[in-house]
């Protein structure tokens, strides 16, 4: 009996999504709960498995397409039992004749770069075109695409960027939403950005002296942003005002403390959330934060673990950025940025030292966050971080 492969339920607040990756191809043998499609929308990537094992038959919607929740993508027929033909004739695939058997993203590499399917050599599995060979069949024409055959016109003289070559990839349905969220929060919040710095010696000195004690009781290292989260936590104790956000003509102050914490992936920026920091350990914050992150590269997130957050920090001295205006994630009221560590001169009790700073900035929506709470959060984090027994005993 053939079954059918439907797009599953889509959580309530996405109205459709995309097929990002087909990973069989019709023809292929695959097992129960093996993944045969992701499909993306604007928060998550969900995984499609095979519900029984059998052979992939039509696939009705190609890498690319919308798709709404429950709906028909493909095929599955029932796998050959013994003493029948086990070698399966591969289904008709949706494409035309010149790239069969050739996977979406392959049949669109050859029709970008127009080339002749005839001349390519597949590697792949059954003598199948692979995108790596159409790839290597560039490079060796010198990384030039074909000219597509065009009608006879008069002589013109060549371009001064002909040899120059364009590649158009259309944004991931995750981007189109982060570039939403962004250009929402630029038009919608007052933002305004303050600016201090932090000496990060006494931090480092203690990672220093109690690092190798910390990883071998909790098995996880100790970083910087389990300190980050506390003195966050501890600081919008302090100043209600930051952990707040407009409803309407209301001011909502919440009375928990979930912070999201910003983490790239191969599809863009995502904004997890730790829930209850307030009531965590720094093992616990660290092991959260890895958690999170894993989840985040693998497109393992769920919309739960990215709905909600009261406050964000984000950590773009990771990738050496020194200073930095972040951006509100809506719609919350502030945003923290930290940078890199930087030894610079600096003047101590009338002499100049060394010493390992760091910039912090704080991005705010003004219309709820007045400057003396702004400035007075900022000072607070970095009271804290540079004494961290502050952080013990809650002063």
């Amino acid at each position: 009996m053939t079954i059918e492969i439907k797009v599953p339920d889509l959580p309530e607040s996405v109205a459709d999504a995309t097929i990002a990756t087909w990973h069989k191809k019709p023809g292929d043998l695959v097992a129960r709960d093996e993944v045969l499609v992701d499909i993306e929308t604007d928060k998550v990537v969900l995984e499609v498995p095979a519900p029984e094992a059998g052979v992939l038959g039509d696939i009705l919607q190609l890498e690319g397409a919308t798709v709404l929740s429950r709906q028909l993508i493909a095929m599955l027929k029932p796998a050959p039992v013994a003493g029948e033909e086990t070698k399966e004739k591969p289904v008709e695939s949706v494409a035309d004749d010149s790239t069969d058997g050739m996977s979406p993203s392959v049949r669109r590499l050859v029709a970008e770069h127009a080339i002749d399917v005839a001349k390519l050599t597949g590697t792949g599995k059954g003598g199948r075109v692979t995108k790596e060979d159409v790839e290597a069949f560039i490079k060796n024409l010198g990384k030039a695409p074909v000219a597509a055959p065009v009608a006879a016109a008069p002589a013109a003289p060549v371009a001064p960027l002909a040899g120059r070559t364009e590649k158009r990839v259309p944004m991931t349905r995750l981007r189109k939403r982060i570039a939403e969220r962004l250009l929402e929060a630029k038009n919608t919040t007052a933002m305004l950005t303050t600016f201090n710095e932090i000496n990060m010696a006494p931090i480092m000195k203690l990672r220093k002296q109690y690092g190798e004690i910390f990883e071998k009781k909790h098995g996880i290292k100790l970083g910087f942003m389990s300190f980050y989260v506390k003195a966050v936590v501890e600081s919008l104790k302090r100043y209600p005002e930051v952990n707040a956000a407009l409803d309407g003509d209301d001011i909502v102050y919440h009375n928990y403390f979930d912070v999201s914490i910003a983490v790239s992936t191969p599809r863009g920026l995502v904004t997890p959330v730790l829930r209850d920091c307030d009531n965590m350990s720094l093992a616990d914050i660290e092991k959260a934060i890895k958690d999170l992150a894993g989840k985040g590269r693998d497109g393992k997130l769920t919309v739960e673990e990215l709905t909600g957050g009261n406050f964000t920090i984000t950590n773009g001295g990771v990738f050496g950025s020194l200073m930095s205006t972040p951006i509100i994630n809506p719609p919350q009221s502030a945003i923290l940025g930290m940078h890199k560590i930087q030894d610079r001169p600096m003047a101590v009790d009338g002499k100049v030292e060394i010493l390992p700073m760091m910039y912090l900035a704080l991005s705010y929506d003004h219309r709820i966050i007045d400057g003396r709470e702004s400035v007075g959060f900022l000072v607070s984090i970095k009271e804290l971080l540079e004494d961290p027994t502050r952080l013990l005993l809650d002063v």
